[in-house]
């Protein structure tokens, strides 16, 4: 049989499956035939479905293009409506009011069902009406069982369940893989090359939510000069660009860039996909995952539009709890390995991700809902397993010696009524001068360079007193142990970094207030001894208990403890001025907040599966500070050498009394004072503060 013969009879076999499963919606919804405690979610859940059904016709026909903006929006809110505000609370997708219908068992794992039909509302517009198939047939087997049993058994839902994520696999997690590394699979990049930008109307054909933050940064846009996009495009790229430079890798080896953003910057986007293109790279642009088989906890990686409710996206975040096992574990890493294998070619000229953040949203603290699912010891110990090996896997075929990334960060509308003059701002920030700050922070590197550990002190009620140990350099008038960040992977300018050594760092770690990956912690604390957590507190929740699971899940990542793998002091008194002035210090982002500080982070060192590049200074010292005692077990166990996580935490100026760098003969070298830079040759950083 020629493949062509072959291709059409299973479309047709894909098409008559598909028509099959709408035809049992339809039927289910007037019918009767399960216990009236379960009817509801399952009628509501069926027009849901066919909702997306409808869309996705209208998409596939060319229905869609002929509609109104109105219509379009219409049919958004629809979408996404029943998880919005007070809607939620009488939702299937809230685990709460799930169990409550329900009863606790049935009610996590239908509403973990639940959340997998929602998951369809990207496939209708990317027209993957074999995706929508396996979901509705998946909703269609759990109906099925209720119809059979009045109260089927909980083993028997989570069974189907199981075999679903596990059968589907190598459907959703292979073309998840490949997503991320062949440009021919980018849906978005079609859209944001074609078109018309000057609408409001190309949103709404991604499939994502869309709030005023979205389009009131695609109008935004409008009204900059080709000129402004084209400066926003350049540092975007550049930095990218220099990245590679800067480490000594061979970017012409790469064939492909990772852009991710967030909907509403397209008119960037667009130039900067043409920068990339005079580079050799073409743009592999994946949405954030929404499928329990591929999302990562609540965390959004790839391009989206507006979180339509980030407690929803919590209360999720680890519905793997309900059928997870080792035997699951392992088939998403051999089917993640085999794909790699696949595609090794396509993966190697990955050239790693180039990310557009975007701040000013409403900062968000989570409730912990007992009813929410969460791991059993025996599973958090899978899922570490799990991150490890897949980041072994990932960095076997996009090696991390030989990629790099960029970091730059924009406001969105709900920032405040300034938000034209604080995006203006951010421009700014985003291009000061690199070459006044490399200058000023050599000066800083090179007290630095003298100590044997530094020391950093808080004042007033923030209770900081901890000391970092450095290493000892060899050759000093070769070697340096901070390195000096201009504008390249991390934009903007302004700080100086390294890896401590962790054996004699020690002491408190305390911020008043501090976002970290969207989620708020107020009066963190952690403490240290030789480079390690022992303890950590916050006081976001009045149960202490609480405030510990919070931490361990979001900081340490479900592990017992984490090194400390970067510390770096932020130069950028330009940024802090401006947070201070338009008063938005609780919604700048790490990207730019790390540089108004201290920062540590905790975790991997900023170097993690690339130690052993040289890497150098503008002044041509090598830095030499790459490793810990824990990273250097790559060379014997790399399982045990990486944690795949680096989350910063910064100290403002203002709660800081000192931070001196101490040498091995006791000279005490003063850095920063009463949160003013005190060493001669880094004055000019305080001008901004008045």
């Amino acid at each position: 049989m020629r493949r062509e013969e072959w291709l059409r009879e299973k479309n047709e076999a894909c098409a008559q499956r598909h028509e099959l499963a709408v035809d049992r919606l339809r039927s289910l919804i007037s019918e009767e035939t399960v216990a009236s405690r379960y009817r509801a979610f399952f009628q509501d859940t069926a027009i849901f479905l066919l909702e997306l059904e409808n869309v996705r016709r209208k998409v596939a026909d060319g229905m869609w293009e002929s509609y109104t903006l109105e219509q379009k929006q219409s049919l958004n809110e629809i979408l996404y409506s029943d998880i919005l505000g007070k809607n939620y609370e009488a939702s299937y997708g809230n685990p709460a009011f799930a169990c409550r219908k329900l009863g606790r068992d049935m009610g996590q794992l239908l509403s973990l069902l639940y959340a997998e039909m929602r998951s369809g509302i990207a496939f209708c517009f990317a027209e993957r009406t074999d995706y929508l198939t396996i979901l509705y047939e998946l909703f269609i087997e759990v109906y099925n069982c209720f119809e059979e049993k009045e109260e089927p058994e909980t083993k028997e839902i989570r069974d189907i369940i199981y075999w679903y994520a596990s059968d589907y696999c190598d459907v959703f997690l292979e073309e998840r893989i490949r997503e991320q590394i062949d440009p021919e699979l980018s849906f978005a990049a079609e859209i944001i090359e074609h078109a018309d930008l000057d609408t409001d109307d190309y949103l709404y054909r991604f499939g994502e939510y869309i709030t005023e933050n979205e389009l009131g940064t695609a109008r935004h846009l409008r009204s900059l000069s080709e000129e402004t996009i084209q400066k926003m495009a350049d540092v975007y790229t550049e930095g990218y660009r220099i990245g590679f430079v800067n480490t000594g890798k061979d970017l012409s080896k790469k064939s492909s860039v990772n852009i991710r953003y967030s909907l509403g910057f397209e008119r960037v986007i667009r130039a900067a996909v043409e920068n990339f293109r005079k580079m050799g790279l073409k743009p592999v642009i994946y949405r954030a995952a929404t499928s329990v088989i591929t999302k990562r906890e609540h965390h959004r990686i790839g391009y989206y539009g507006a979180v339509p409710n980030r407690q929803y996206d919590y209360d999720h975040r680890q519905d793997q709890a309900l059928f997870m096992d080792k035997r699951y574990v392992e088939r998403k890493l051999e089917v993640m390995k085999t794909t790699y294998e696949q595609n090794r070619i396509l993966a190697a000229g990955m050239g790693g991700p180039a990310v557009m953040e975007i701040f000013g949203e409403h900062p968000f603290s989570p409730e912990t809902k007992e009813e929410a699912p969460s791991y059993s010891e025996t599973q958090r110990e899978l899922s570490l397993f799990y991150d490890s090996r897949s980041g072994q896997i990932t960095n076997e075929y996009i090696r991390g010696d030989e990629r790099s990334f960029t970091i730059v960060a924009y406001p969105v509308p709900e920032i405040g009524e300034k938000y034209p003059e604080i995006f203006d701002e951010v421009i700014r920030i985003n291009t000061l001068d690199a070459k006044l700050y490399e200058r000023v922070q050599q000066t800083m590197i090179d007290a630095l360079d003298q100590g044997d550990y530094v020391h950093i002190l808080g004042s007033g009620d923030n209770e900081t007193d901890l000391k970092v140990k450095l290493i000892t350099l060899k050759d000093p008038q070769k070697e340096t142990i901070f390195e000096n960040c201009v504008a390249d992977v991390n934009i903007p300018v302004g700080e100086v970094f390294t890896s401590p050594v962790l054996e004699g760092t020690s002491g408190v770690l305390h911020v008043s207030r501090v976002y970290l990956e969207e989620l708020e912690y107020r009066n963190l604390k952690l403490t240290f001894e030789d480079g390690k957590i022992t303890d950590y507190t916050c006081s976001n929740f009045e149960d202490e208990a609480e405030n510990r699971k919070y931490i361990y899940d979001n900081i340490l990542k479900n592990h017992e403890t984490l090194p400390l793998g970067e510390f770096a002091i932020g130069t950028n008194t330009t940024a802090y001025v401006a947070a201070r002035k338009y008063g938005i210090e609780d919604k700048m982002p790490i990207l730019i907040a790390e540089k108004t500080g201290p920062h540590f982070a905790v975790g991997d060192t900023c170097y993690s599966w690339s130690e052993d590049i040289r890497v150098y200074n503008p002044n041509g010292k090598e830095i030499m500070a790459k490793d810990n005692s824990v990273s250097l077990l790559r060379k014997e166990d790399v399982s045990k050498a990486y944690f795949n996580c680096h989350t910063d935490i910064t100290i403002p100026y203002e709660e800081l009394e000192e931070i001196s760098v101490v040498t091995k003969e006791g000279k005490n070298i003063i850095l920063i004072k009463n949160g003013r830079f005190a060493l001669p040759g880094t004055e000019v950083l305080n001008e901004p503060l008045g």
